[in-house]
């Protein structure tokens, strides 16, 4: 069950939310290039979902980073640590020169996200699959203690194939943790190919309805239909939540959109310069 009603986006907030989404690209881009490494396409991809969520859904505070009855956001692919990272400073957690010590021995912007480095970073993550046990963990603990506190959680689709995020389905749905919200970033691609070919994950909204969730597919850069998305997982009762978003590797940047190569590699300078002037004259 779902209650409450979702207020359509004004124009200026939609272009706000445009605005925002086009300084984490930016931020995305300059982080891999610095570092020479790092993970570009599953970042792009989820950057319209989470710039929504952070700035219109999640309820935090940069100036009290440990607020007891703050939401929560665990990261479960964690290699998509500069969209995490791009997020973070631009709500005001640390200053955005930090971004330049991204993947740099001793920085505390490493390749995967460490809960005692950074503030606003929730749980150290990277080990692909564990995010959902984590995140079912948490909320149940925010229950217990009658915490107003929710708990978000983002997967990759490639992710999904390991066997521990069905048992969190499976958990979760048994107890029917309604303040549990998960996103299912499905861009149809992973590593070393497509993730229809290595092992297909589809149908993903089914799979999880059978276990008992409220289940949303949407478009995954529509920021309208994510507001509205993250409004209605919110607001349901006695049941976890997901939101299923069919998004597009490497969106925003033409020579990365839907080429695997990008899952984890930097562009040159020069590619870098075109991909920001992309990013930039983009509607």
């Amino acid at each position: 069950m779902s209650s409450g009603a979702h207020t359509a986006l004004t124009s200026d907030v939609l272009a706000s939310l445009k605005s925002i989404a086009k300084n984490i690209r930016k931020k995305i881009i300059q982080q891999v290039t610095w570092a020479g490494c790092g993970h570009p396409g599953g970042s792009l991809s989820a950057t319209d979902l989470l710039t929504t969520l952070y700035f219109r859904k999640l309820r935090h505070d940069s100036s009290r980073p440990n607020w007891e009855d703050r939401d929560r956001f665990v990261l479960s692919k964690g290699h998509c640590t500069p969209l995490l990272y791009a997020l973070l400073s631009e709500a005001g957690y640390f200053p955005e020169s930090l971004l330049s010590t991204f993947r740099k021995i001793n920085s505390k912007l490493q390749g995967h996200p460490e809960k005692d480095y950074l503030p606003g970073v929730e749980m150290s993550t990277g080990a692909l699959g564990q995010g959902l046990s984590i995140a079912h963990g948490m909320a149940l603990g925010l229950k217990l203690s009658q915490s107003p506190g929710r708990v978000f959680v983002l997967m990759g689709d490639g992710e999904i194939q390991e066997g521990m995020i069905w048992e969190a389905a499976m958990s979760a749905g048994h107890y029917k943790t309604e303040n549990l919200v998960a996103i299912v970033d499905l861009n149809g691609q992973q590593i070393d190919g497509f993730t229809q070919d290595i092992m297909n994950v589809l149908p993903v909204g089914e799979k999880f309805k059978a276990f008992g969730w409220d289940v949303q597919e949407i478009d995954g850069h529509d920021l309208s239909a994510i507001d509205a998305a993250l409004d209605r997982a919110i607001s349901v009762t006695g049941k976890p939540a997901i939101i299923v978003a069919k998004t597009i590797k490497g969106k925003g940047v033409s020579y990365m959109e839907g080429v695997i190569k990008y899952h984890g590699v930097a562009p040159t300078p020069e590619l870098a310069e075109q991909a920001l002037q992309e990013i930039e004259d983009a509607e």
